[in-house]
């Protein structure tokens, strides 16, 4: 298992990195959680702010499935709560988890507006709502954080991924493993983008019912 998490650790910060640089996140924030057996994987509070998402293997925190810092170098996020729950609480059908300042995300979120999936690549995750609203680190908003995923259980379950908005705050997205994590944030965030200019080309027809055509799986 050792190897399995070093090799884990070298991703979880190439992945933030192309995270930042894909402009899905910012110097303000955002975090990656993994889950390998009984152990988590997460990224370190200021990961943007302090190391401008350069960060080396080491600073890759492990924490055990209560949060309890065991390894690494560097302080545990604030907003490592909702990783930890969502990780515990959606494992085995989940391993990762993405919270991301994704640019075109924030429009929405800012707005406090549901978000329709609208092209094929996005078809699948059907509405994406906003959660509950709790300031930044408190239990309380990962609490509302999951009581959204858990209404998307099913998708969870066939589709291996999911996400919700927190208002004012970014995106969180789940998956059965990192890659597709990541790439649901950046599905949402093209998705959120040709809805922003979408006015530019006379509007778009949103589809019916989304979720209820099983071929959105791509």
């Amino acid at each position: 298992m050792y190897n399995e998490i070093q090799a884990m650790r070298v991703k979880i910060c190439k992945m933030g990195k192309m995270m930042f640089d894909r402009h899905l996140t910012d110097l303000a924030g955002g975090n990656i959680g993994v889950r390998i057996g009984d152990l988590l994987l997460m990224t370190p509070r200021y990961a943007g702010t302090k190391f401008h998402w350069e960060l080396s293997p080491e600073q890759i925190l492990i924490l055990d499935l209560a949060g309890n810092k065991l390894d690494g170098v560097g302080d545990i996020s604030r907003e490592s709560k909702a990783h930890i729950d969502l990780l515990n609480k959606f494992y085995p059908h989940i391993t990762a988890s993405v919270h991301a300042h994704a640019r075109n995300v924030l429009v929405f979120c800012a707005a406090e507006k549901d978000m329709p999936g609208i092209d094929y690549a996005s078809y699948k995750f059907g509405v994406i709502k906003q959660s509950g609203d709790s300031p930044s680190g408190t239990q309380l908003l990962s609490d509302y954080i999951v009581t959204e995923m858990d209404k998307k259980i099913e998708m969870i379950k066939s589709k291996g991924t999911a996400a919700c908005m927190i208002p004012r705050h970014g995106m969180i997205a789940v998956g059965k493993d990192l890659d597709i994590a990541m790439d649901s944030v950046e599905r949402i965030d093209t998705n959120a983008y040709i809805l922003l200019h979408a006015a530019a080309v006379g509007g778009i027809v949103v589809p019916g019912n989304i979720l209820e055509n099983p071929d959105y799986d791509k």
